[in-house]
């Protein structure tokens, strides 16, 4: 089935923008108006209007902190009896005009026809696959608080896990923004201005201030032509990403980097652990729980191994047994996963894992971190020194000329 981009209205008039799968656009157009929506408009989805996958759609982002709020008030009502209808509608009545919302008055009324709520969601295309299979894994278990408590678990680790990574990525991101900016001012201002001055003097000017003059002029003259091939280039690569010759190489150069590629497999493995000790704990069997969290995983070379190791274990054999052979997690990770097999706690033991590893990566960050900061400053430091000296070095001379 294709996807298709649904803008319609409620009998409030609340307007909302959707993605809706239908064999055709006026199948989808149908179906919305026998639910009572006012359909304006149901056109095709094109790649430029998919997101980048987890909590975006059409360009779109569900804050990750209003999906928790928005759970654990979910949550708190089931456990005080409400039924999960009246729930959502407590609950959408609470949340602003916006994305969300519309969102959420989709998944009520696809609730309201009949259908389960684990799909509801699911048919938004906007919140993560581990949600879904959660809600699923609760729906069938009968056990909806437990796993949706788990879930708001696992979401809250990962929130503060990632803002503590991010707040650590502030000042050094601070730091080279500002190299950047003062390049930029120096080379296509300050340079141009000098080379006036120096024509104006006639004189004799070494060659590294040719250098740099030559450079300065040609970017002045060449800015916008410039600009725009540095945007071309990054949206090239940026698709080439996409593909999986262009993933493959970018994550292998990235695995390969000195401490920059030992934290990013740390995470990546910290990351699938949680996610798997989450679903495992919901009562979600191993397989359905690796093809949950396999496409998930943000390294290419790990969810092309999880591929693989996901039909090894449909086969029978160990996860820990596949992902060793699979040679991308790494051997202390396999073997813990070795040991909660072999005793039967395999999602207790996933959930060590994911506690070791994210430990590691955060301290690593801040011994990176605190190797970055200083060689930022040297470099900046060098760079902006050797353009001042290049500009100043024939004043200099002509000054010492003067004297004599």
């Amino acid at each position: 089935m294709a996807e298709f981009v649904v803008k319609l209205a409620d009998e409030r008039g609340h307007l909302s923008e959707q993605v809706e799968r239908g064999f055709s656009a006026s199948e989808v157009q149908e179906r919305f108006a026998q639910l009572g929506f006012l359909v304006y408009s149901v056109k095709p989805r094109t790649m430029l209007s998919k997101g980048g996958g987890g909590f975006s759609l059409g360009g779109r982002k569900v804050k990750q902190v209003q999906f928790v709020v928005f759970n654990q008030q979910f949550l708190t009502l089931i456990k005080a009896g409400l039924p999960v209808m009246t729930a959502l509608e407590l609950l959408i009545k609470r949340q602003p005009e916006g994305f969300f919302r519309s969102l959420l008055d989709n998944v009520r009324e696809r609730v309201k026809s009949g259908e389960v709520l684990s799909s509801a969601f699911d048919a938004q295309h906007a919140f993560p696959k581990v949600y879904t299979t959660t809600l699923q894994a609760g729906e069938k278990s009968g056990n909806m608080e437990e796993v949706l408590g788990r879930y708001i678990a696992y979401q809250r680790v990962a929130l503060t896990f990632r803002k503590k990574l991010a707040a650590s990525l502030v000042y050094p991101a601070l730091l080279v923004t500002f190299v950047v900016v003062m390049l930029v001012f120096l080379v296509t201002y300050v340079v141009p201005e000098f080379a006036k001055l120096f024509e104006n003097l006639n004189a004799k000017l070494p060659t590294i201030t040719l250098f740099m003059l030559s450079v300065g002029l040609a970017t002045q003259k060449y800015f916008v032509l410039i600009a725009l091939g540095l945007v071309g280039a990054v949206v090239g690569t940026w698709r080439w990403s996409k593909t999986d010759g262009g993933a493959n190489l970018i994550d292998s150069m990235i695995l390969h980097l000195p401490l920059l590629g030992g934290i990013w497999l740390k995470y990546q493995v910290a990351n699938f652990s949680r996610m798997m000790s989450t679903l495992l704990q919901g009562g979600l069997p191993l397989v359905p729980a690796l093809e949950t969290a396999g496409p998930s995983m943000g390294s290419y070379r790990i969810r092309h191994g999880l591929e693989v190791a996901i039909e090894e274990v449909r086969g029978g054999q160990p996860l820990s047994k596949s992902l060793e052979n699979r040679k991308v997690f790494p051997d202390l990770a396999v073997e813990m996963m070795e040991v909660g097999e072999s005793t039967g706690a395999l999602p207790a033991m996933l959930n060590s894992v994911a506690e070791f590893y994210e430990e590691d990566v955060q301290t690593a960050m801040t011994a990176l971190m605190s190797l970055i900061e200083p060689l930022i400053l040297i470099v900046m430091a060098v760079i902006v020194g050797g353009v001042l000296i290049s500009l100043y070095l024939p004043i200099f001379t002509l000054g010492s000329n003067f004297q004599h």
